[in-house]
């Protein structure tokens, strides 16, 4: 029994004290419900606010007519609520335009159309919720809200709202940084893309006029041919002359197909030397031009008794394929694939069939070949076609080329025209043999001494890199690199006043340093008996030109 009695006692003291627990419990929790819809409600009163508009742009609503609005949508008005999403849109887009505005007052747009238009847009929105209409019916009213009213404000705030995003849409570009970075990027590319295509075709063009003939010499060889034709009695050849072997006169070669060219460099050498009757003129070029060539000196001869033989390449018996490398390599399989590639593109084509094709003449390369042609002779001044000569050249026969074979003038400068420019040092031969940085000379007037070559067997030196060369990977096609090769380490450098180059590609040499030059050089392009030569160079060449020669008149070279 004194079991069941604890028993009693201990059960209904076990109800109170649950009874007392749950008391206190719903009343934490009807406190802290209570709590927090106080926190709650001051939080929407203290924290909530109208949007705010810059300037005259603002909404005005009143504090009283807003805290009403805040305390329906509280009570989950959805018209209220609605409104609230209807102002917070137009509040924004408002914002916006006004924001666009002051950019563009920041970029001195004030007296633009643009500006005006932002300006008038941000103002009409904000009008919208001062009309009495709307501002009695929705902003102040103490009851609920009108719907069609509602709908209606909806309405004009949306079209509004609309035309603004339009506005924003086509004005844009002008004022974000990034669009008119993209756009000012994809101008660039298309205006680089066009300069490389009008470049392109520009080059194109420019090899066309320069190394096409022009209708005027052509014109010329062909009267001249005629005139030999119509009078053969009159251009019978004439007996070699003693003097074109004496070895006691000032002796020059002269390799070309161009007669008034060659005409221009025997003129001019021959009025500025002091002795012109001493001067031996050796001219070569095919046998096309032969006639052309030997009719015009025929007709034209010579101021002061110089000389002048006139041959054609096939005079010289040696010169075949047999012994000449280029002459094979000119007809071989290899060259022939090269310019006519069917897997080139036009393009390439083009630039290859109308480039610089002087090279595939032999007369580009008979200045290897001069101890043989001329055996009797101890030195030869080598004259390019495209030179003239404005003083007396005989003191170059007095130069000590101490032992060396050529006498030249250098062409480098800094890093520029050194023999890296001109070979394939990633080659083995090529690398072991010269030296990148070394300087490259001048080729279109050099002192040839004649002796020390034969001596020295250079020609047999140029046949052994010709030779190495068939497939173009030493060098690229020209006489420039393997004449540096052959001459590599046998060459004197001649005074810079002696030979000056660029005429016919550099418009910024001066005239000071021409006309203290012995010899011009218009190498490039720009030949000066061509319509492109430049016109600030063009009359040290065309004060050589017989331009009284009726053929000439005939032919409207227009010089």
């Amino acid at each position: 029994m004194a079991v069941v009695a604890r028993t009693g006692r201990g059960g209904g003291g076990s109800a109170f004290s649950s009874a007392l627990r749950s008391f206190f419990s719903y009343r934490i929790f009807f406190s802290a419900m209570f709590t927090l819809l106080f926190f709650a409600t001051a939080s929407v009163l203290f924290s909530s606010h109208p949007a705010h508009l810059s300037d005259d742009s603002e909404i005005r609503t009143t504090g009283r007519a807003y805290m009403q609005r805040t305390f329906l949508a509280v009570k989950s008005d959805p018209l209220k609520t609605r409104l609230e999403l209807i102002h917070k849109q137009a509040s924004d887009h408002i914002m916006l335009v006004n924001a666009y505005a002051s950019y563009a007052r920041k970029l001195k747009l004030e007296i633009s159309k643009q500006l005006k238009m932002f300006d008038d847009m941000a103002q009409n929105v904000s009008d919208l919720s001062v009309k009495p209409v709307y501002r009695e019916a929705l902003f102040e009213s103490d009851g609920l809200l009108d719907e069609e009213v509602l709908r209606q404000f909806e309405k004009e705030v949306k079209d509004k709202i609309k035309v603004a995003r339009l506005m924003i849409a086509e004005n844009k570009e002008s004022y974000d940084n990034q669009l008119k970075i993209q756009k000012l990027k994809d101008t660039i590319f298309a205006v680089n893309e066009l300069l490389v295509k009008a470049k392109k075709n520009g080059a194109f063009a420019s090899l066309i006029a320069a190394k096409s003939t022009p209708k005027s010499l052509h014109c010329l060889a062909m009267r001249l041919m005629g005139e030999r034709i119509a009078k053969p009695e009159k251009y019978i050849d004439e007996k070699p002359k003693p003097e074109f072997e004496d070895p006691s006169l000032y002796h020059y070669a002269i390799f070309s197909d161009n007669v008034i060219a060659v005409s221009v460099v025997v003129n001019s050498t021959v009025k500025n030397a002091q002795e012109s009757r001493k001067h031996v003129f050796h001219i070569v070029t095919d046998k096309m031009n032969l006639a052309a060539m030997k009719v015009w000196f025929k007709m034209k001869p010579v101021e002061g008794n110089a000389y002048v033989e006139v041959k054609a390449i096939e005079e010289f018996a040696f010169l075949n394929s047999s012994y000449v490398p280029v002459l094979r390599q000119l007809e071989s399989a290899n060259l022939q694939k090269y310019y006519f590639d069917d897997n080139d593109t036009k393009d390439e084509k083009n630039m290859k069939t109308s480039g610089d094709t002087k090279h595939l003449s032999m007369l580009s390369y008979l200045m290897f070949y001069l101890p043989e042609m001329y055996p009797k002779l101890h030195r030869i001044l080598f004259l390019d076609d495209d030179v003239v000569v404005q003083k007396d050249l005989t003191a170059l026969w007095k130069v000590n080329l101490d032992g060396k074979v050529n006498g030249a003038v250098e062409i480098c400068f800094g890093s520029f025209h050194r023999y890296a420019h001109y070979l394939n040092f990633s080659h083995p031969l090529i690398k072991d043999k010269f030296n990148p940085k070394a300087c490259a000379y001048a080729f279109g007037m050099n002192i040839f001494d004649l002796d020390a070559w034969r001596h020295q067997r250079l020609t047999d030196k140029y046949h052994y890199w010709q030779d190495l060369n068939d497939d173009q990977s030493l060098w690229k096609s020209g006489r420039q690199s393997p004449g540096l090769m052959t001459f590599y380490s046998t060459t004197k450098s001649l005074d810079k006043r002696w030979h000056i180059l660029g005429l016919g590609y550099n418009p910024s040499i001066s005239m000071d340093e021409i006309n203290k030059t012995a010899v011009i050089h218009f190498n490039g392009n720009m030949k000066p008996w061509l319509d492109i030569a430049m016109n600030q160079f063009k009359d040290l060449w065309t004060k050589y030109f017989d331009k009284e020669m009726e053929f000439v008149q005939q032919c409207n070279f227009g010089l």
